[in-house]
């Protein structure tokens, strides 16, 4: 892969009033917000370099620059400053620095980045890590993370929203396979070396997670040392099974999980029902919406329900500036759901906050950061919300940096109460 470099062009903003939060945005007492970068197009992740220096993820190949990572410096006063794009590691969207070297994902596979000590981007070419992940059906997001041993996780998505018995003739009532041919390959979290070059996946890790639909959220806390993660519950139950109730379906939870070895979190056999406070079995196995399912699942530690929100992002607060009931805790950023309009608005378009104690036990979650959809409850809607917030990042000022896919706009939320 050749690393390409090209300039990118920022239009920058000026702190606003403090009395008066950038687009509309609603924030707790002492927080306030900053533009620092618009334009950017449908980026996706971000990291912080020790440094200060911002890097930016693409979720696919962007039309007249060619994918890759925006690298962009900070001005004194927190706007973007010199910016390059380079190489072509996009569609992956995960990316994080380990031991002063930049980790990106594509859908197949994890590089490693080294950058210069004076310069915003690379001079060698990026080292594989980890090669051979599937790149075909499902979702391509591949997030990953690390610990505090040397060890690198990647979540990779399930093939689909179930796993269909594809010989189920057409019209009839969808039949799930059992077992499902994606446990084992995919739909979990592997571990492997972060050192180590040219790692084959399955087989070069170890898998310590199963039963995951699809995410996008996945980070370690260094509170309690533990890796968790978001994962996106079941579509369109009730449309497949009209059994199931749309109310049900509603109640079908997006879960938040305390990842150790083992873990199954049930996909594609069972949901999650956050209103029961229950894991079902899923209809595809004979489940008819109240039936418990029984095994060795784990149980979420928080859950988002009621019409689900599309987390697509989780970052553990590890920051000094802000307040000390949020050091510890979790930002869950919440895409929105798109689908048919509605006047009352979809969940999400926000960011949650959920605060944790030192032993992982999660406290009521709370919205942190709101508006970015618009004035209106009507704005919370794909194709009328103004910006969609889409990924987060802890600067090593303690600032929490939030990154908006519809225009690549990008903010400084910090706190000087």
């Amino acid at each position: 892969m050749k690393i390409r470099f090209a300039a990118i062009a920022l239009v920058m903003a000026a702190a606003p009033a403090l009395a008066d939060e950038p687009d509309g945005l609603k924030l707790p007492s002492g927080f306030h917000a900053s533009v620092v970068a618009e334009g950017l197009g449908p980026i996706r992740h971000m990291a912080f370099r020790d440094n200060g220096d911002l890097y930016v993820s693409t979720p696919r190949a962007r039309t007249g620059i060619g994918g890759g990572i925006l690298a962009i410096h900070l001005n004194p006063d927190h706007t973007a400053g010199q910016s390059e794009h380079f190489g072509v590691v996009d569609g992956g969207t995960g990316i994080r620095f380990y031991r002063g070297a930049l980790y990106a994902t594509s859908p197949s596979r994890i590089y490693r980045i080294a950058l210069p000590k004076a310069g915003l981007v690379p001079k060698d070419e990026p080292q594989v890590v980890v090669d051979g992940m599937p790149a075909i059906n499902g979702s391509t997001n591949r997030q990953i993370a690390f610990d505090d041993k040397g060890n690198l996780y990647v979540a990779v998505s399930g093939s689909g929203n179930f796993c269909p018995d594809p010989s189920t003739p057409k019209g009839a009532t969808p039949v799930g396979l059992k077992p499902c041919p994606d446990m084992g390959k995919r739909a979990g979290v592997w571990r492997f070396s972060a050192a180590k070059l040219n790692q084959k996946f399955p087989d070069g890790g170890e898998q310590i997670a199963t039963g995951l639909r699809d995410l996008s959220s996945l980070d370690w806390s260094p509170a309690d040392s533990a890796l968790y993660l978001v994962v996106h519950g079941r579509d369109g139950v009730h449309t497949a099974w009209p059994s199931i109730s749309q109310a049900d379906d509603d109640a079908i939870a997006d879960e938040m999980h305390k990842i150790v070895k083992g873990t199954d979190v049930g996909w594609p056999y069972t949901y999650y029902d956050g209103v029961k406070k229950q894991r079902l079995v899923a209809p595809e196995y004979g489940g008819d919406g109240k039936t418990a399912a029984s095994g060795n699942y784990d149980t979420p530690v928080a859950t988002f329900q009621n019409t689900r929100s599309a987390p697509l992002d989780l970052i553990f607060y590890t920051g000094k500036q802000f307040p000390a009931e949020y050091r510890g805790g979790a930002f869950v950023v919440r895409h929105g759901v798109g689908g048919a309009q509605s006047p009352t608005g979809k969940n999400g378009y926000d960011v949650v906050f959920i605060p944790f104690d030192k032993s992982g036990k999660a406290g009521d979650m709370k919205v942190f950061a709101d508006g970015f959809a618009g004035p209106t409850a009507a704005s919370k809607n794909n194709g009328k919300a103004a910006y969609r917030p889409v990924g987060a990042a802890v600067a090593p000022d303690g600032s929490l940096y939030i990154a908006d896919s519809n225009k690549g706009r990008i903010w400084r939320i910090s706190y000087d109460n």
